[in-house]
């Protein structure tokens, strides 16, 4: 006879994996605006430039942006003699990579 499965642990395992994504999320993100030194940009300033991004729909304008930012994390890798900071699926690696400060 089969071990019947513990269903509610399981979806708490998934629960706090969900939370642990979202806060290594949110600690990227910080580390993303120290790293381009838009931590020197004011709150508000800088929350209406991430509304403007999100609302743009010029798809030439957002690629020129991601080719923007892709340089970005090449130079500083090729700064500190390392090779991509990027994960495949074009993410910040688990420690914060390019983006810690």
């Amino acid at each position: 006879m089969r071990k019947p499965r513990d269903f509610d642990s399981e979806l708490k395992a998934l629960a706090d994996k969900a939370k642990q994504l979202k806060e290594r999320r949110v600690q990227q993100l910080g580390e993303l605006v120290i790293a381009t030194g838009a931590d020197a940009t004011d709150a508000e300033t800088l929350a209406g430039a991430l509304l403007l991004i999100a609302e743009t729909t010029d798809t030439a304008k957002k690629e020129s942006w991601r080719k923007r930012g892709a340089a970005f994390f090449q130079s500083k890798a090729r700064k500190r003699g390392e090779g991509t900071e990027r994960q495949p699926d074009g993410t910040l690696p688990l420690d914060g990579g390019a983006a810690s400060a």
